[in-house]
């Protein structure tokens, strides 16, 4: 394939229909005779339902149904679970792993704020929304289950009674010998380290239209999804239908971020409300139904420690892990053993010793966001590792410069499985080299002379270093379908959905250059199942590696069709025609080129004669792509904190990364800045917080802070290219890797800002308050006897 559009920095083709406001969202599909739902969720956080009335709403004027679990029993199936264990992996390690039913409606008791209890359908959301009112539930309140730590207990509340205990998961692993390592360790670091729950927050929220037409029996239904494929599967089971029978559409997305690749109950509800009422309805989320509804993340805490020798080389790491999983675990081992399986990262460490456990408690369920389990087990790393050069008094750069593993050691085998089940070896990059380019770029040298000075002006400035390596583009596929039309243009169907990442451009790149047409000629459509009939979606950094490459396969068979078809015309063997920016021709004769539309239209039969070859210049691929690419970065940050306010600003931002050839560096960059700022938001922002009740206090973005564009710096990106082995095109994912480091980068620059002070910071988000409060704290300390 040639490269005269992969690689090149193409304006994405999707921005002028966004900036004209011409994006087609969830929200702008109007059909007639259409019907709109609210929905009753519950205020509690763990109560029992002894009684619903519903007859006031019902006779509400404009409302036609309101629904209960009663009422639709029959269409209730239990919602979409994830994250089974591989073969591979249940070889290597012993899940203890407990997953309950979560069903469309509660059926005898609520499990967290914001579970749906009934569902009014009206012919305006606003009187859907009054007679939401008017529905009386009688609620028996149960013991709320909120800190995880103490919910791994045994003798609390139970939230699913008939499992005997509220840890969904558990295990431990290990690799090496860590008690041997930390036997024979010169120093030995330990802290406890904790991630507070935050979430995506795209500026559309979720959204579902449905339609079903008894004509044919067909539902079609448009769902502001990253997983077109997946809402087909559950309809299918849910509504008894066969999935060609079920049209999935995901239109333009205003953002995803892994928030929008669950199963949720109004995935459901609403087309089974436009079949049993025979009229179109649809639903669109409030930012409230959002901050309580969709899926939580984040929120863990981990008992790390570090065994080490005084020159600084790490021998190995153990840690006790707890997870908030929320009410129900829906994505089993995913966020813990994604947790695990990053924990080590760029670190030369062969012994590793982990114990796990994922706890149920009365909160919004969690789900995969931006990162996975990733950000929250490099926080706990590269915040231990600094920790390490703290006492060894080495400076947190050499320290790393001693422990990455080098170029020459790739491929690394760890000696254990990722969470596909097949082994855990990193195939391509150069992490001293990241680390080095970063440092570079961000002056650090030249920081560290300057740091002294400002200090001794009373200016707090610090800078920090994080690393990760990242599995990304989990398989074991991604379908596309390519297609020429009667002019020779381009169709590219896909599983993949975009919802931000630029598709529709890079997909066109990719599908160009593999056919030899225009980047124009190409068309690209994610998402719509009735487009390609296999397909998984976008999410886990995937879309480049699985997308990419089916397509690139795909546009190879059309490619080598049209070859054969042009040589008949061109009377010339198939292997000897070329075809270069839309045109066919004989090598080494240019001048004899024919279009590919004349290449296409000769092909189809006339009343005169036959086609000069069958006119099928169609193809579909599922490239199987067996395990992932290893993706990697070092992010330095740079800020300086008031130590009267405990304000942070940050000064610089650096990220040194590797996403193996790069498809387009313009969406490369955007990329990693998205990125950036989501994790901006977790080390310093967000923070989505309970009482002790199980009352969510940060349901609104009056009370949940995310980052503004002032609180944002320059943002620096240095491209590092390493090819991945695993798949023709070289790429690996990097939707998430942007998000990974942040919290840790920042958190070590804080840290080094207040290192006269001798604080240690340990949660995030590292907040002004909570800032004051470590530097009053240190006072009071040293202002005793």
């Amino acid at each position: 394939m040639g490269a005269k559009y992969f690689g090149a920095a193409v304006k994405r083709r999707e921005d002028p229909r966004f900036l004209r406001g011409e994006a087609r969202y969830v929200d702008d599909v109007t059909l007639a005779g259409m019907l709109h739902a609210a929905f009753l969720r519950s205020p509690h956080a763990h109560a029992r339902i002894a009684k619903i009335r519903t007859e006031a709403a019902r006779a509400l004027s404009g409302v036609e149904r309101v629904f209960t679990f009663a009422d639709l029993e029959r269409w209730m199936r239990p919602l979409p679970l994830f994250g089974a264990v591989p073969p591979g992996l249940a070889a290597a390690i012993r899940f203890d792993l407990r997953q309950a039913p979560q069903f469309a409606l509660c059926r005898e008791r609520a499990r967290h704020v914001g579970e749906i209890v009934a569902m009014v359908v009206a012919e305006s959301r606003a009187r859907a929304e009054d007679a939401l009112d008017l529905i009386e539930v009688e609620w028996e309140p149960l013991p709320p289950v909120v800190d995880m730590v103490a919910a791994a207990q045994p003798g609390g509340p139970l939230i699913h009674p008939e499992w005997g205990t509220n840890v969904a998961i558990g295990f431990t692993h290990s690799i090496g010998d860590a008690e041997a390592a930390f036997a024979r360790a010169e120093v030995v670091v330990s802290e406890t380290f904790r991630i507070q729950r935050y979430v995506g927050m795209p500026i559309e929220c979720r959204g579902v239209v449905a339609a079903w037409d008894r004509r044919d029996g067909t539902l079609t239904t448009w769902n502001s999804t990253q997983v077109s494929h997946f809402v087909q599967q559950g309809l299918t089971g849910a509504l008894d239908l066969p999935p060609h029978k079920i049209r999935v559409v995901a239109p333009d997305l205003g953002g995803g971020f892994g928030t929008k690749a669950s199963g949720y109950a109004e995935d459901a509800l609403v087309p089974i409300a436009a079949m049993v009422l025979g009229r179109p309805v649809k639903w669109i989320e409030d930012r409230r139904e959002h901050m309580a509804g969709a899926a939580h993340a984040r929120h863990q805490t981990h008992e790390i420690a570090l065994a080490a020798t005084r020159d600084g080389t790490i021998l190995g790491v153990r840690d006790r892990i707890w997870l908030d999983l929320g009410a129900y675990n829906v994505w089993g081992i995913v966020l813990p053993y994604n947790t695990v399986a990053h924990l080590i990262g760029p670190h030369r460490i062969r012994n590793m010793s982990v114990e796990v456990k994922g706890v149920v408690t009365n909160k919004t369920p969690n789900a995969p966001y931006r990162g996975a389990g990733r950000p929250e087990t490099v926080f706990a790393m590269d915040r231990a590792v600094d920790c390490l050069a703290r006492e060894l008094r080495m400076d947190p750069a050499e320290i790393r410069r001693r422990n990455y593993i080098r170029a020459d050691e790739l491929p690394y085998d760890f000696g254990m499985p990722y969470r596909d089940g097949n082994p855990l070896v990193y195939d391509t990059g150069d992490f001293p080299a990241a680390l080095e380019a970063a440092l570079e770029a961000a002056g650090y040298r030249d920081f560290r002379r300057e740091q002294a000075r400002l200090r001794a002006q009373g200016v707090s400035r610090g800078i920090g270093i994080s690393g990760y390596v990242e599995g990304t583009a989990i398989g074991p596929y991604e379908g596309a379908t390519v297609k020429l039309d009667l002019l020779g243009r381009v169709t590219v169907a896909t599983g993949a959905v975009s919802s931000g990442q630029g598709h529709e451009t890079s997909f066109a790149q990719v599908a160009a250059d593999a056919l030899g047409v225009p980047l124009d000629w190409v068309t690209v459509i994610g998402g719509d199942t009735a487009a390609v009939p296999f397909g998984v979606g976008t999410f886990a950094s995937r879309s480049a590696v699985t997308a990419g490459n089916s397509i690139a396969d795909a546009c190879r068979e059309v490619r080598a069709k049209l070859a054969r078809a042009a040589a008949s015309l061109l009377e010339a063997a198939p292997e000897d025609v070329e075809i270069e920016d839309g045109q066919a021709f004989v090598r080494g004769t240019p001048g004899s080129a024919v279009t590919l539309a004349r290449v296409v239209q000769a092909s189809i039969p006339t009343f005169a004669r036959p086609g000069v070859a069958s006119p099928d210049f169609e193809a579909s691929a599922y490239h199987h792509i067996p395990t992932v690419t290893y993706a990697s970065a070092v992010h330095v940050a740079q800020v300086e904190v008031d130590t009267d306010t405990g304000g942070v600003q940050l000064l610089r931002y650096v990220v040194a990364h590797d996403c193996g050839r790069v498809i387009n560096p313009v969406i490369v960059e955007g990329q990693v800045h998205g990125g950036v700022a989501q994790g901006v938001g977790g080390a310093l922002f967000e923070d989505m917080q309970y009482d002790e009740q199980g009352q969510l206090l940060t349901g609104s973005l009056m009370d949940y802070a995310v980052p503004k564009a002032d609180d944002l710096p320059r943002i620096e990106t240095v491209h590092l290219e390493f090819p991945s082995p695993r798949n023709p095109l070289g790429v690996k994912g990097l939707g998430e890797g942007g998000a990974i480091s942040p919290p840790a980068a920042i958190a070590n620059a804080i840290e080094d800002a207040l290192a006269p002070f001798g604080v240690r910071i340990t949660e995030t988000p590292v907040t002004p308050a909570r800032i004051q409060a470590l530097l009053s704290a240190r006072s009071a300390r040293s202002a005793s006897p």
